[in-house]
């Protein structure tokens, strides 16, 4: 797993405000440390895969054959975390640039979206499209793309006896009052088997993401 997707899984281990909702709970170790955390997944764009680019002729990877150049961008999550089944959504932007401007000109590109839990495990991957329109006269070009997933509530919600460890109020005076219950590895192997990512980029070819990774 790229170190993206790694970093979205560890912030969603400890905090996930943005997809608050039904169901939300309220990790607090009695020692001032709180956090709120929801079934909902975490939502990335991996390293590599959030921009691509097109060359003239398409054997070519000279900077003089750039043909067009999207990106990704303004991705926004929704998610629903309440009943059996979480729904979570992701509405993003593409927004692109041609070499040339003559012409009105249509450019399809594809873009995935992967729901990943535990940091490693594939549970789904889609493949959709995205339509760009340049105009003639026009260089650029915006289009909006969606991403949507359903995840299994029971396993992206905590074990009750898990819930218990983090939550259980602390007095001064007691031995573990000091310890922060998420330095325990059991909690947080839990935390992390809980824990799922909705991942969207461009769909790339082997020899588009060697570009990406190493211009």
């Amino acid at each position: 797993m790229n170190k993206t997707a790694l970093a979205a899984a560890s912030l969603f281990a400890l905090t996930l405000s943005a997809c608050a909702g039904d169901g939300d709970l309220d990790i607090s170790s009695g020692v001032g440390i709180t956090a709120t955390r929801t079934g909902c997944p975490t939502v990335a764009v991996p390293d590599g895969t959030g921009d691509i680019t097109l060359f003239n002729p398409a054997t070519s990877q000279d900077a003089s054959a750039v043909d067009v150049v999207a990106t990704i961008t303004k991705l926004r999550p929704t998610c629903n975390s309440s009943g059996e089944r979480i729904y979570s959504v992701a509405d993003f932007e593409v927004q692109a640039r041609r070499m040339g401007r003559n012409g009105a000109r249509t450019v399809t590109l594809p873009y995935f979206s992967t729901v990943v839990q535990g940091g490693t495990a594939v549970v789904s991957k889609r493949v959709g499209q995205v339509t760009l329109n340049f105009a003639d006269g026009q260089d650029r070009a915006t289009a909006t793309g969606k991403a949507a997933s359903f995840i299994d509530g029971a396993s992206a919600r905590l074990p009750a006896d898990i819930v218990e460890r983090i939550t259980r109020r602390r007095k001064p005076g007691d031995p573990d009052a000091a310890l922060d219950p998420m330095a325990d590895p059991e909690v947080r192997a839990a935390i992390q088997r809980a824990s799922f990512e909705l991942l969207v980029g461009f769909q790339l070819t082997e020899d588009q993401l060697r570009y990406n990774v190493t211009r």
